[in-house]
């Protein structure tokens, strides 16, 4: 069976950091590109992250530049969506994507498999 399966969400205060993690079974990360996306409540779902396959090249969006980095533990078949200097704005279910022979891309519909998503809540 192939699957996504995200972690790591929680309530962390502002300014502070969460690590999600998003491990594959049933097939190799390796030859795959990975997105973070995230939905808050009312609003639309976007992507905000990308780290492409094979040559591991990272994208990431405005709002999260500088604050967040995504790697590969290829050993442990995971990516890792490190998140620093939370802020309110953050608040959102994660969830991680991959998508086979695609590159350096957000489009939701390009992706093959999907996690069930993290809660992520950055409050006081």
């Amino acid at each position: 069976q192939l699957q996504l399966v995200e972690s790591g969400g929680g309530l962390v205060q502002p300014g502070g950091s969460l690590r999600l993690s998003c491990a594959a079974s049933g097939f190799s990360l390796n030859y795959y590109t990975i997105g973070w996306f995230r939905q808050a409540p009312g609003k639309e779902r976007e992507g905000i992250v990308y780290i492409n396959q094979g040559d591991g090249t990272t994208y990431y969006v405005d709002s999260v530049k500088g604050r967040f980095t995504i790697y590969r533990d290829n050993a442990k078949n995971t990516v890792y969506l490190q998140m620093n200097s939370l802020k309110p704005s953050d608040t959102a279910v994660y969830s991680c994507a991959a998508g086979f022979a695609i590159r350096s891309t957000l489009i939701t519909e390009q992706y093959d498999y999907w996690g069930q998503g993290t809660q992520v809540t950055v409050s006081s």
